[in-house]
């Protein structure tokens, strides 16, 4: 799993599977937010409900805001926003890439 921060609490990643969420949860990760739309580019890609429910076995809780390349949709960054205000752990953010979850942080940070 690589990751990046860009934030005091805040890292980003690339794609993440079921199979990351023992190692997210033994580096401190309290909160996932995937920003990948199921199915994006097709068959192969992990599916949200599937990284959840390995993420919550492994005490993390999942959420999953999704956008594509047409960047984010109205309303998203205040729901990121409002998702962190009411979270104090160490958060991970994931894409194909990690450079949109970056981008809708940096929308989000920009509310506060």
């Amino acid at each position: 799993m690589d990751t990046r921060q860009i934030d005091a609490r805040i890292w980003v990643a690339g794609q993440l599977g079921p199979a990351d969420m023992e190692q997210a949860a033994q580096a401190g990760f309290t909160l996932l937010v995937c920003n990948r739309p199921d199915n994006e580019h097709g068959p192969g890609q992990p599916e949200f409900a599937a990284v959840a429910a390995a993420a919550e076995a492994a005490g993390i809780t999942a959420r999953h805001i999704p956008f594509g390349g047409e960047g984010p949709h109205p309303g998203q960054p205040e729901e990121l926003a409002r998702l962190l205000a009411g979270h104090e752990g160490k958060v991970l953010l994931y894409c194909r890439s990690g450079a949109r979850s970056a981008s809708l942080y940096n929308l989000a940070r920009a509310l506060a």
